[in-house]
């Protein structure tokens, strides 16, 4: 890249991947910019988490793994429903890992008794948070799939993904011996 503005979406509309352009208040825009505003969020609880490494390594490993499956689940967003070739896309295989990786956190942490509020240390924060923007990606990307063609891993990640966040807000606050919050109600 030459430059970093291009002028091409000063009116409005911005490329998709594969060819063609698209309203950047489009549905498909929409849901790959709340990919890529819940990758940068796993950004924020990495930099957090940074400050406990190497007792975080492992949940470090898995964040940098997701912000990478991120940006092809961005790139397979913002490629126009008419392109054919699609060469980054999220796999079945890549919802197993999620699903692997929620049980191992899941067996290393107390059960649930009570629900857990947002917050606890300043990485569980961040995760927290960045598990609310996954769901609202989820939704987004629900409501595209209504319309455009979405293919089912799609779906299954995001939604593993935000239960796999929730596990690691929770780790985090382990690792760094802070209690979760807890609801309490009244």
């Amino acid at each position: 890249m030459a430059k970093i503005y291009t002028r091409t979406g000063d009116t409005g509309d911005t490329g998709l991947i594969g060819g063609g352009r698209a309203r950047k208040d489009n549905l498909r825009v929409a849901a790959y910019g709340d990919v890529d505003e819940l990758n940068a969020a796993i950004g924020l609880a990495r930099a957090e988490l940074s400050q406990a490494l190497p007792a975080v390594e492992a949940i470090d490993l898995i964040l940098v793994r997701l912000q990478h499956q991120l940006f092809n689940l961005g790139a397979e967003l913002a490629t126009a429903s008419t392109s054919e070739t699609v060469s980054f896309e999220v796999e079945a295989t890549d919802v197993v890992s999620l699903e692997n990786d929620i049980d191992h956190y899941s067996g290393v942490l107390k059960p649930l008794t009570e629900f857990v509020l947002p917050g606890g240390s300043k990485s569980a924060a961040a995760l927290h948070l960045a598990r609310c923007i996954c769901r609202r990606a989820e939704r987004k990307i629900v409501t595209l799939a209504a319309v455009e063609p979405v293919r089912p891993e799609v779906l299954r990640y995001v939604n593993r993904l935000s239960d796999l966040l929730f596990v690691l807000a929770r780790a985090s606050n382990h690792v760094f011996g802070v209690e979760d919050v807890t609801w309490q109600k009244g």
